[in-house]
């Protein structure tokens, strides 16, 4: 464990800097996006290479100290950090290095996905994940990676080719589908439990343009969209993705002013086809239900991965829940119509994600990630600026849940996922679960990396706690 003594003199041989709570930088480095977590560390190392990240792997293993891995600092329950122990922080490993020939990309764990759009796009191509480019590549694919291009290319782990990790004891290997195959597969979809990937390298796909953006109606039709959109996304084209969501109009551009703070449902849309036929596309969609916002268009992709950054900047409260769900039945339209009504701040939300497409084309044993015959992955988020309205937004999102929760196929996104507990975790991977312990127990015997949704290791039969 960490004494005062080895505080002060860790004898830590890295490049990066080292920070420690008496430090200046301490605060800053110690904030994570969701502002509920507040936690203290008693050191950080920002590491700059591979090498940086081995010396302080080897450093937490051999004086037993706990360790977590931060990338993006997105993590709902703030895996990212860690009270006491040291945090390996790769957020100032930053490159890209595009191959527009391979159509490939070698990213670093630090970046984020505005990092990676920013690379890619230069060339006409684009990583699919996510819908927020703050936030880290490395929680994001790790967990999977849903995103705006779930339904035309799949996952991120689904497009994921090689990763370089740094094993708990400290040796540096290669996963992919010819090297250390077991843990590649594990790589895909089981966090960060086996160890701290350094790099990926990832497909890219020749995706620049594309036509997209919110449609909203009122919530006096929202029963009559939700009826609609569950049919029509189940049947519509690949290249046509859009996810669900109850929100409150945000208070400005590009919004009209006779909208703000008003309660909608929306769609946003994002479509990767081919241009001439955005029109013909978009058109039953629009005449089913005239929206009573329309901000569909031709954009660049980078511009829709980031169009939600501003409503959500770092510090914000967050207390998610989220299911993945086979069936959107009138009884579940009943709950969620109640507990859309009653959003309890301006700023939280419900979304369901389409998993359907791509991503389905997967078999749910190929990955560690095993809905694969899901609709889609729900998100309940309670958001705040405001700590005092810290337990009204838990509260509603655990309750619209528990309601909603027997209408669901259970598990959830665990990247949607708070600190629930080694049931829902397991509920989670379901019959991948003892193939992960087995990868587990293989690569983190002693669960050195345990800050995180955890597989816990065996030892001679007993589960590790």
């Amino acid at each position: 464990m960490l004494t005062e003594e080895l505080i002060a003199e860790p004898h830590l041989n890295v490049r990066g800097k080292l920070i420690r709570r008496q430090d200046a930088d301490y605060e800053q480095a110690r904030k994570v996006h969701n502002g509920m977590i507040d936690k203290y560390p008693d050191m950080i190392v920002q590491c700059v290479d591979v090498a940086d990240v081995i010396a302080a792997v080897n450093f937490a293993r051999e004086n037993d100290v706990l360790v977590a891995v931060r990338s993006g600092g997105h993590s709902g329950g703030g895996f990212g950090m860690c009270d006491k122990g040291l945090v390996i922080d790769l957020s100032h490993m930053k490159g890209v290095h595009v191959d527009p020939v391979e159509r490939t990309a070698l990213v670093d764990a630090g970046c984020t996905l505005g990092d990676v759009d920013h690379a890619t796009h230069a060339f006409g191509l684009a990583l699919p994940s996510g819908i927020v480019s703050t936030t880290g590549v490395g929680g994001i694919t790790l967990g999977g990676g849903l995103g705006h291009l779930t339904r035309h290319c799949g996952l991120s782990i689904d497009n994921m080719l090689e990763a370089d990790v740094v094993l708990a004891d400290g040796s540096f290997v290669k996963a992919s589908a010819t090297q250390n195959q077991d843990l590649f597969w594990g790589l895909r979809g089981g966090g960060g439990n086996f160890g701290v990937v350094t790099s990926f390298l990832f497909r890219l796909h020749p995706i620049s343009m594309v036509v997209g953006g919110p449609m909203l109606w009122p919530m006096s039709e929202a029963r009559t969209v939700m009826q609609w959109y569950r049919t029509f996304i189940q049947k519509a084209p690949e290249y046509i993705n859009g996810f669900f969501a109850f929100l409150s109009v945000p208070p400005g551009p590009p919004f009209p002013e006779h909208l703000w703070g008003q309660t909608m449902c929306g769609v946003v849309w994002c479509y990767t086809g081919a241009p001439e036929q955005a029109e013909k596309t978009f058109e039953p969609i629009r005449s089913f239900r005239t929206p009573a916002l329309d901000l569909v268009g031709p954009l660049p992709l980078p511009a829709l991965q980031s169009m939600f950054d501003g409503l959500y900047p770092p510090g914000l409260q967050w207390y998610w829940k989220a299911d993945f769900v086979n069936e959107l039945s009138d009884e579940a339209i009943d709950i969620h119509l109640k507990f859309g009504y009653e959003l309890p701040t301006p700023l939280s939300t419900m979304h369901l994600y389409p998993i359907n497409g791509a991503a389905a084309r997967v078999g749910a044993q190929d990955t560690a990630w095993n809905y694969r015959h899901s609709t889609w992955s729900m998100v309940i988020a309670g958001v705040d600026a405001d700590p005092a309205n810290r337990q009204r937004i838990t509260d509603w999102a655990k309750a619209y849940w528990n309601a909603l929760h027997p209408y669901s196929a259970g598990g959830a996104y665990i990247n949607f996922m708070m600190d629930e507990g080694q049931e829902r975790i397991k509920a989670t991977y379901g019959i991948n679960y003892e193939h992960l312990v087995a990868v587990k127990n293989k690569y983190d015997p002693d669960n050195l990396f345990r800050v995180n949704q955890n597989i816990r290791p065996t030892k001679h039969g007993h589960v590790f706690t």
